[in-house]
């Protein structure tokens, strides 16, 4: 990707990771709900990704966005995710298109299918043993409403793929943690993201040919019920990590 990329949410902390790793590598356009601390190195905008006026200026002359803003809470009310996720995501899309832009990377999460699991499942699911892996080929089954915002954005990416040719690519994050993942916590044993499996696979959207996708954004961990076969073939991105290394570690 030789074009400028946008990064929306670029205050929070996926962002802050993908920024850091990918520092040098890209002319980064920033967008940030509110204005940052420190004045950032590259040109960067605020405002309200729900507000075309406020998007525009910031995808100007952009070949890629990597759109991470919204209301991330797990609890959050259906207003919030309205606003800042579906329509600030449906906005973005809008802007994509009128500024042309090729490839649009979508944060989503783990909660747009966070209803697989059951307790019948549970904890189960986690564990090593356990070949049952979603694929990114299953329906949505979010657990709340923020996972309706996220299994909704998904939705509106293949319609704009569909309708105006955009390469789109979901990733469905799992939890980034830095240092060590939650030690005797399967759940967070089998979703752990490392910092540098969540850069690689987010230059890996930017730089992969495809057309519409949906993948899994986790380590290669021992324990894990998503696949990362689909990542692999779409994208190119071999996670390098393994939350089993780390438990009891320092």
């Amino acid at each position: 990707m030789n074009d400028p990329v946008l990064l929306t949410g670029a205050g929070g902390h996926v962002g802050q990771v993908i920024l850091d790793g990918l520092r040098e590598e890209y002319d980064w356009r920033l967008m940030f709900h509110s204005e940052p601390a420190v004045e950032p190195e590259f040109p960067y905008w605020t405002g309200e990704v729900q507000d075309h006026d406020d998007v525009a200026p910031a995808a100007a002359g952009v070949g890629a966005i990597i759109h991470l803003a919204g209301d991330p809470r797990p609890s959050a009310p259906w207003k919030s995710v309205l606003q800042n996720n579906i329509d600030g995501t449906h906005t973005l899309y809008e802007v994509a298109v009128d500024e042309g832009v090729e490839k649009f990377v979508y944060a989503s999460s783990n909660h747009a299918v966070g209803a697989f699991e059951t307790e019948e499942r549970t904890p189960e699911m986690y564990r090593p043993h356990d070949t049952d892996r979603l694929d990114g080929t299953e329906l949505p089954r979010p657990g709340n409403k923020y996972g309706i915002s996220k299994a909704a954005g998904e939705t509106i990416g293949r319609y704009y793929h569909d309708e105006h040719d955009l390469s789109v690519c979901n990733i469905r994050i799992g939890n980034l943690n830095e240092g060590h993942p939650p030690i005797d916590y399967d759940r967070g044993q089998a979703m752990w993201l490392s910092p540098r499996d969540c850069v690689h696979i987010h230059e890996c959207a930017l730089e992969a040919d495809y057309g519409y996708e949906i993948v899994y954004g986790i380590s290669n961990n021992d324990r894990r019920y998503y696949s990362l076969e689909r990542t692999t073939e779409a994208l190119g991105h071999e996670p390098m990590d393994n939350s089993a290394e780390w438990a009891g570690d320092d």
